[in-house]
């Protein structure tokens, strides 16, 4: 089983923005020590509690302290970018680093109407997605009417962060893909994942691979396990609320606030939505999202305040899988 990593460069209560930054690339370096497959970074606009912006320039900083993990974006979302332009600084990364570059495209767009509106794309159809990806895969192997530089490098790898559509767009250009998120729980997950696996079209990869992607963090106890996960889904439940994904907080100073009876809900919810628990447990979940999906991969999302016991999640993960 590969285990991999993605990092969201959360922003921290007392901290400046900027050292989530540098937080990510300090956590590149200690979990390629551990063993991990890959590193990813994402791409959010205007949000508070996010850093990056940017996966290629996050990429590079880290592809800079690193040797061999692989590094990718989680994902790059693609209705903001001319394909041209993804292409190129993907290029421009696996020239620098070379054999190690993942592009990870998603179909998201802005988090609010006014940062939609600011990227200048307010909406973008599934059909619409699919011709980009084809364009941008395109411009990475060469086939393209244009010539994207540097042109002669290997090309990186292709993933699709996938909702229903996008595992049929990945399926038809022959794509792997990574789940999570609500899709986890829908009802209907193993039909989608049938559908992805039997009308696959090989286009470089032999075949069909899926990766999971779900927040995972290990400790002592349920308790402090579930403390480690408050921060993220508390500022997640609170995003309901007042539209903004707030820096990360202590869960001592969120236990302190009075939370409305949606909010408590909110928090249950999210909680249960995690893998956070004790090692034991903590398998037993990823056993179980493993035999359900066909995964070879998991892609742990995870995040919280205190970065020490965050480090000590990872290692207990990598230990776990190992």
């Amino acid at each position: 089983m590969r285990l991999s990593l993605l990092d969201r460069s959360r922003t921290r209560h007392g901290h400046p923005l900027a050292a989530a930054l540098g937080h990510s690339v300090e956590r590149a370096v200690a979990v390629e020590r551990l063993g991990y497959e890959r590193f990813w970074v994402a791409e959010h606009h205007a949000v508070p509690g996010i850093a990056s912006g940017s996966p290629a320039v996050l990429l590079a900083a880290a592809g800079a302290r690193t040797r061999r993990i692989r590094l990718g974006s989680g994902g790059v979302m693609l209705p903001n970018h001319r394909p041209l332009v993804v292409a190129e600084q993907f290029l421009m990364l696996e020239a620098l680093h070379p054999g190690r570059i993942d592009l990870g495209l998603g179909r998201s767009l802005g988090f609010t109407a006014p940062v939609r509106e600011a990227l200048g794309r307010p909406e973008v159809s599934p059909e619409s997605f699919e011709e980009e990806v084809a364009q941008v895969r395109g411009y990475l192997e060469g086939t393209a009417p244009v010539t994207a530089h540097p042109a002669g490098t290997a090309p990186p790898r292709m993933f699709l962060l996938a909702t229903g559509s996008g595992l049929d767009t990945a399926a038809a250009l022959g794509l792997p893909v990574v789940i999570g998120g609500p899709m986890l729980d829908a009802p209907d997950l193993e039909e989608h994942l049938a559908r992805y696996r039997r009308r696959f079209r090989p286009h470089r990869a032999d075949g069909p691979e899926v990766i999971v992607s779900t927040d995972v963090l290990i400790a002592d106890t349920e308790q402090e396990a579930r403390d480690l996960a408050l921060p993220e889904v508390w500022a997640m439940a609170r995003s309901r609320t007042t539209g903004l994904f707030e820096q990360l907080e202590p869960a001592e100073r969120i236990r302190a606030r009075q939370w409305s009876r949606k909010e408590a809900e909110r928090v249950e919810n999210g909680l249960a939505g995690t893998a956070a628990g004790t090692a034991g447990a903590v398998r037993r979940r990823l056993e179980q999202l493993i035999e359900r999906t066909g995964a070879g991969e998991i892609l742990s999302s995870a995040s919280t305040y205190d970065r020490e016991a965050l480090a000590d999640s990872d290692a207990r993960l990598a230990a776990l899988l190992s």
